[in-house]
């Protein structure tokens, strides 16, 4: 698959669900190298990316994104060479006719750690900003923040039926950042 002639069009490639019936990510595309388009649960392309492993990267947009990741679809290939990857992506979103949202204003959304601080209570806001806080004292309430977020993410998976474990990386919570290990 070098020659640009060979791109799959993307409304020819099944669509797979993020979560199968037994609570599964789509295991085939573990260690995968590919490109791979995201759908919400109307089948509306939500977002075209590539990467050398196609599992990692659905597993972290599902926990960055979740109410927009429902169905995918993917092409993988042999050897890494990201002259064809980024261009079976520049055909997807062509051919989608417009660009997805979370390739445009949205894309930090889904590439980016999750920022936890952008979400915090009021309350949540007010002890964090208090003057009489230390940098410790801030830590703490930003892994607090991070922990709801986090227990947040996971309830709204599990009630989806994910079954595969989601571990966040501990050191980052440190500064309100969630992010899989």
């Amino acid at each position: 698959m070098t020659a640009e002639t060979n791109i799959p069009a993307l409304v020819t490639l099944e669509y797979v669900p993020y979560i199968d019936e037994n609570g599964q990510l789509p295991e085939q595309f573990q260690g995968k190298i590919g490109v791979y388009a995201i759908f919400n649960s109307e089948k509306s392309l939500q977002f075209v990316g590539y990467s050398r492993d196609v599992y990692l990267s659905l597993k972290q947009h599902l926990v960055r994104q979740p109410q927009q990741c429902y169905w995918v679809k993917a092409q993988t290939i042999e050897r890494p060479s990201r002259a064809v990857l980024e261009n079976i992506e520049k055909a997807w979103i062509a051919e989608n006719g417009s660009l997805p949202l979370g390739n445009g204003n949205n894309k930090e959304k889904w590439i980016q750690p999750i920022d936890t601080k952008v979400v915090m209570t009021p309350e949540e806001k007010e002890n964090y900003q208090n003057p009489v806080n230390d940098e410790l004292t801030q830590m703490k309430i930003l892994k607090n923040v991070a922990r709801r977020v986090e227990a947040e993410i996971i309830a709204a998976l599990e009630s989806r039926g994910l079954q595969v474990q989601i571990r966040f990386n501990p050191k980052l919570k440190e500064e309100g950042l969630l992010d899989l290990k």
